[in-house]
């Protein structure tokens, strides 16, 4: 495993950096010297032949140091205000510190209904190939000023392993305040062991990471987790590193092992199919029995009407929905033929039995493959 985790830093061709709040500010405000150390670092990197997306923290402390409050205030309008300010100043001291290795850089602003429209997740797609064509880096960051809980990310954790599936890149390194994943909290037991590869993302890996947030991020090692959860299952592996740890890019690169690294599954989701799994919001759930999953995870089949067993919520045709075992383990997502209310009444028939149970049948199928990305870690495919 050692060998294949430095020769996949050695044939990374595209890199995504996610660099947390506590990295990226100190007391006063935007800790400048991290800030020109890793875009120094970044520089390195694009000379050497690799393309680099970095996913940026820090506007919302930035500004809350700027506009001299104490903390982040709790009132959603003033929280948006405090983004807008930081994020002006957060850009112009990255244009800065690049523009020191002859480096342009591009700020792209997102929100999830950006990467939930296909069509607009496929110009974000473009627009980032372009920039990256040109020697620009993208610096992305959540749009903050218009979030609602419908269409945020959550936390730059989640934006990063959305980017890094949409981009197609090779790597995820996320860089925050700590060595990387421990056996128990580091800041509390001085016991705490770091652990430097994780396999499998299992309960107690979940349990492990607790969720720990910093006093200025919105994500914790938990969200961190779950970033490597979504990357790994769709065939990309993730780093967790110290952002503060002199040239760590540079020596994550060379070969040396910091940090804790999450290994990828063999078999890399097509892209489509990373936007179904990981990009869209599930709208229901349907319930299977043990010969469609099987059907499903190993022979590569659709999932029909008759290995439905009970369907959970409202949607409508076309819908992302995620697909269960009677257990409840969530094998993956789909997008549906049909809706709820017409599965239910077909959950458990043949396919030759829709039309007389519907009045038609458009579809054979519930959920095509084509359409069907399965993320569950324990299938033989």
């Amino acid at each position: 495993m050692k060998n294949n985790r430095k020769s996949i830093f050695n044939n990374a061709k595209r890199l995504v950096v996610k660099v947390g709040s506590n990295v990226l500010t100190e007391d006063h405000g935007l800790n400048l010297k991290a800030i020109r150390s890793i875009s120094r670092q970044i520089c390195r990197l694009i000379d050497s032949g690799l393309e680099v997306i970095l996913i940026s923290s820090g506007a919302m402390a930035s500004g809350v140091k700027k506009v001299g409050l104490d903390k982040r205030p709790d009132e959603i309008p003033k929280r948006q205000a405090i983004a807008a300010v930081g994020q002006a100043g957060l850009i112009m001291e990255y244009e800065k510190a690049f523009a020191r290795y002859h480096k342009k850089v591009a700020q792209i602003l997102l929100t999830g209904d950006d990467l939930n429209n296909r069509r607009r997740y496929l110009n974000a797609r473009n627009t980032l190939c372009m920039l990256l064509s040109w020697k620009v880096v993208p610096i992305i960051n959540e749009n903050d000023t218009v979030m609602i809980d419908e269409i945020q990310f959550g936390d730059n954790d989640n934006l990063a392993a959305m980017i890094t599936l949409l981009m197609d890149a090779d790597i995820l390194v996320n860089l925050t305040d700590i060595d990387g994943l421990y056996t128990k909290n580091p800041r509390k037991y001085p016991d705490a062991e770091l652990i430097p590869l994780v396999s499998t993302i299992r309960e107690n890996i979940e349990k492990v990471a607790g969720d720990i947030p910093g006093p200025l991020g919105t994500g914790g090692m938990l969200s961190k987790i779950n970033a490597a959860r979504k990357v790994t299952a769709s065939g990309i592996p993730m780093v967790i590193a110290n952002g503060g740890k002199p040239d760590i890019l540079l020596k994550l690169f060379s070969g040396k092992e910091f940090g804790t690294f999450f290994v990828s599954k063999k078999k890399k989701l097509k892209s489509r199919k990373c936007w179904i799994a990981f990009t869209l919001k599930p709208k229901g759930a349907i319930r299977i029995d043990d010969g469609a999953a099987a059907a499903i995870l190993n022979r590569g089949k659709s999932l029909l009407p008759s290995g439905i067993v009970h369907v959970e919520g409202e949607f409508n045709v076309g819908a992302p929905v995620e697909f269960k075992t009677g257990d409840n383990e969530t094998l993956g997502t789909g997008l549906v033929n049909y809706s709820s209310a017409d599965i239910r009444k077909i959950m458990g028939l043949k396919s030759s039995q829709i039309k007389k149970i519907l009045g038609h049948k458009p579809y054979d199928d519930v959920i095509h493959r084509d359409n069907l990305a399965i993320t569950s870690e324990y299938h033989n495919l």
